[in-house]
């Protein structure tokens, strides 16, 4: 099966799009899978989130779910391990706002509130949320997103996030653009998640639209205010991330996988 993508003529006063056919990252077997495939999946998707909002306002069932745009960012001021298990000691703005049992979202990862001690909180990652995010890499004094769960019924700004962290990812361009930032990001593509062509993404808990879609790397674009307010003021080449792949898109890959 072919995807159709769009090349710039520069010789042109006036841009135009010569297009080519590349074939696409996943192979169908026939043209008809694709709609089929993309009509399940937004038909799973939204019976899903339609029981997901039924179930979170007429019972008494926990479900939290983000939008990916940062409200602050919070500092870490102690980590300490715990057998298998690590507490985080953060500082933040927002502290004496929060209460115990609170889901707040960390560098995109979803974790609960266990103590609050004045500006300081206490959150507990287990060794599953450790090896599947950048967690391990966290070090005193660094700075973390921090956005608290959205509430039923609020404008949702960015795109439906879980604060379930995919994979890790890693930062292999990190260059200023006269006035923005655009960074490139490397993951491990055999866990089978992709990104498409102006499609979502979540990279350390921030809502965003990727730029160039490829096989196992995709680029981002990121505005002065986002760069200023978030931890991406702090990526280098080689910085690890924390990636959660849109939901369209894990849906199509688990379809296309169960064939």
């Amino acid at each position: 099966m072919a995807k159709i993508t769009g090349v710039h003529n520069s010789n042109m006063r006036e841009s135009s799009n010569v297009f080519r056919i590349t074939s696409l990252p996943i192979p169908f077997k026939s043209p008809i899978e694709i709609p089929t495939i993309i009509f399940s999946a937004f038909f799973i998707m939204t019976s899903g989130y339609l029981l997901l909002i039924l179930k979170c306002k007429f019972s008494k069932i926990k479900q939290e779910m983000f939008t990916g745009i940062i409200e602050t960012l919070g500092t870490v001021r102690e980590i300490t391990k715990d057998k298998n298990n690590v507490h985080i000691t953060i500082e933040s703005s927002i502290t004496d706002e929060l209460k115990i049992d609170q889901s707040v979202a960390h560098n995109g990862i979803c974790m609960t509130v266990v103590s609050i001690d004045k500006n300081l909180y206490t959150v507990t990652a287990i060794a599953e949320t450790i090896k599947k995010t950048n967690l391990a890499y966290l070090k005193v004094d660094d700075n973390i997103n921090l956005e608290r769960a959205m509430k039923l019924g609020d404008r949702l700004d960015g795109h439906i996030v879980q604060g379930h962290v995919d994979q890790i990812g890693t930062c292999i361009v990190a260059n200023e653009t006269n006035g923005s930032w655009f960074y490139t990001f490397k993951y491990d593509e055999t866990i089978g998640n992709i990104t498409i062509e102006k499609g979502s993404i979540t990279v350390n808990g921030v809502s965003l639209t990727v730029v160039d879609s490829r096989k196992n790397e995709f680029s981002v674009a990121i505005i002065p205010y986002t760069y200023e307010h978030t931890n991406f003021n702090s990526f280098e080449i080689g910085t690890k991330v924390n990636l959660e792949f849109d939901l369209i898109g894990k849906y199509i890959s688990k379809l296309h996988s169960i064939k």
